[in-house]
């Protein structure tokens, strides 16, 4: 019988051990520290982005629509945008933004991050969180070489990506726009309290990779939230001159609390005011908040108070009867 009693309080004491392991491993990555690169010149950095297209082009394994695109004028602008597309999808989800910001007179990038685009539809399953940095911060100082103003757009993972941009010592970001970021999963998803598990089991690839229902990978997300714990904390003061983020209470993928509060906290950082920017449910718009084609006119005023939230300036007088709201 005291054998058995040992037995019992030896599983039990090694169920509390690993279960304390889970909670208690860290998450942040030094290798996610990535230095803020020296800066290129306007040739210099054209250079660079016709040649990661062209590689691109030269790859079977790249979609011809899914490749980085370079929306230049010609020659160094005032202002340059950095968009960083979200997990699964390719810089194609950019199209309409990016042409309204061209039509702005800004010089635009749109990269495609790593495993993502190709023909192989599973490939984005193998993504690691130092390749989503190191790219990210690659992009950054192609972008800087292109205009003197330097902001940053991300959707869902990519917004995680923009936020760890805007954190990264070097004050090169100046104006940063979040859409429907992935900073946490939707609790119905998945509650708060296994969220660190989650990333230490699958984010380590301790555990095989699962697919979700919208064809998630496991493995994959957690490496976006990986990089969300890796954010300064708390944030850096780095010149930031505006911060926005819009979110869709349809959004069933995204924590819309934590979607607010973290960029909330980066502008307190810089003392400025967060802009909110709610886009009503009559819209029927969820977590891809560029998916505005069905749209119509609507979709056309969207993105215009998606630029108006970017710049900081006043959002475009509502026209129609089912605008967003916006709230600082």
């Amino acid at each position: 019988m005291p054998e058995i009693i040992a037995l019992v309080l030896g599983g039990l004491a090694l169920v509390v051990a690993l279960v304390a392991a889970l909670y208690l491993w860290p998450l942040r990555r030094r290798g996610l520290r990535v230095a803020a690169s020296p800066p290129l010149d306007f040739d210099t950095a054209t250079r660079a982005a016709e040649a990661i297209i062209a590689a691109e082009a030269a790859d079977p394994a790249v979609r011809p629509e899914s490749r980085s695109r370079l929306l230049s004028h010609g020659s160094r602008t005032g202002r340059v945008v950095l968009l960083l597309h979200g997990y699964t999808l390719a810089p194609e989800q950019y199209d309409g933004l990016a042409e309204e910001f061209f039509d702005r007179g800004y010089n635009v990038w749109i990269p495609r991050a790593p495993h993502h685009g190709t023909v192989d539809q599973l490939a984005h399953h193998r993504v690691e969180a130092e390749e989503l940095t190191t790219y990210a911060a690659r992009a950054l100082a192609v972008a800087a070489g292109l205009g003197d103003e330097v902001g940053v757009v991300g959707i869902s993972g990519g917004a995680v990506l923009a936020a760890w941009l805007a954190q990264v010592p070097g004050d090169v970001v100046r104006h940063l726009l979040l859409l429907s970021p992935f900073f946490g999963p939707d609790p119905r998803q998945a509650p708060a309290f296994v969220v660190r598990p989650l990333i230490t089991l699958y984010g380590r690839r301790v555990l095989p990779d699962r697919v979700t229902s919208r064809g998630y990978s496991l493995s994959a997300v957690t490496q976006y939230l990986t990089i969300a714990r890796s954010l300064p904390n708390p944030p850096r003061r780095t010149g930031l001159r505006t911060a926005a983020v819009a979110i869709s209470p349809l959004d069933g993928v995204v924590d819309l609390a934590t979607a607010v509060s973290v960029p909330r906290r980066i502008a307190d950082a810089n003392a400025i005011p967060l802009r909110v920017c709610t886009l009503p449910e009559a819209l029927g718009v969820g977590h891809n908040l560029l998916n505005l084609a069905a749209l119509g006119a609507e979709g056309s005023e969207l993105r215009r108070r998606y630029v108006a939230l970017y710049e900081g300036g006043p959002t475009p007088t509502p026209g129609l009867t089912r605008a967003a709201s916006v709230d600082e």
